[in-house]
């Protein structure tokens, strides 16, 4: 059955080859603002029984064991890891880091949708409007927030409220309240690029709320959050996926010998 040896063991390769490039997208977004890593998760394929568990045997009883041998693996899920990331104080003051749990929520304007995202680089684009900074297009905070022009500050509290002051004035003015959304299933948002995740069935309907309300987190101004990408971590992953790729080629190797000696054999 060597020939099942060199499928079984090129399924290994493939598997193997899939978490590498998990890996590698981690470690190239270990400086993305609030990247969050993902893990690659593992199953294991049908099996060949040549005798099931339970099988009577001479003696009319059944079987304490079988003989089962499996076919190899497969990829089973990416799963992402929301872990909070450090919080870098940056000084600006449209940055800003979610503390806690919740997406801040955004307007495509190419496709009129809602995304999330936890990445809080705020800008203000030539209307005037608080958007996601983005080298493609500003993307709108929603619901939308409209900074006055000539302002002297902007000020953001812990729970969403976007305070402006005027020049010459002291007291601030509340001219808009920042949401935060939340999901049942967060592993079940579609990641999109651009630091955007996108809602699906499988995460459930997002459900926004004031930060630090509802169990949502608190934002922080002046501050991002870092990538939750743990590079010793990822350095020994890739040192055990790196061997576990040589691993299954060795199987390969090795089915491949016993069928040349095989075919020795038969000269």
């Amino acid at each position: 059955m060597s020939v099942q040896t060199l499928y079984t063991a090129a399924t290994g390769m493939d598997a193997m080859q899939t978490k590498l490039d998990v890996i590698a997208n981690n470690l190239a977004n270990i400086n993305t603002t609030a990247f969050k890593k993902d893990r690659a998760n593992f199953e294991d394929l049908l099996y060949r029984n040549d005798v099931y568990p339970g099988t009577l045997d001479s003696n009319q009883l059944p079987a304490p064991t079988g003989t089962q041998v499996g076919l190899g693996t497969r990829v089973q899920s990416t799963q992402k890891d929301f872990r909070q990331g450090a919080i870098q104080d940056t000084g600006r003051e449209l940055d800003l880091a979610i503390e806690g749990n919740g997406f801040l929520q955004v307007l495509d304007p190419l496709t009129q949708t809602t995304m999330y995202t936890r990445s809080g680089n705020l800008d203000i684009n030539a209307n005037g409007a608080l958007v996601i900074g983005s080298a493609q297009t500003g993307r709108p905070i929603e619901p939308p927030i409209t900074i006055p022009q000539n302002v002297s500050a902007v000020q953001i509290t812990a729970n969403g409220q976007v305070l402006t002051r005027q020049p010459g004035e002291l007291q601030f003015t509340q001219i808009g309240q920042l949401q935060l959304s939340q999901f049942i299933n967060p592993d079940g948002l579609a990641k999109v690029g651009e630091n955007l995740y996108q809602q699906t069935d499988a995460s459930s309907t997002a459900i926004p709320s004031d930060p630090g309300t509802n169990g949502l987190g608190t934002v922080r101004q002046r501050a991002l959050e870092a990538s939750n990408v743990e590079p010793v971590q990822e350095l020994i992953d890739l040192i055990t996926t790196q061997r576990g790729f040589e691993l299954n080629s060795q199987a390969v190797q090795a089915g491949d010998q016993l069928m040349q000696l095989i075919s020795n054999l038969r000269r």
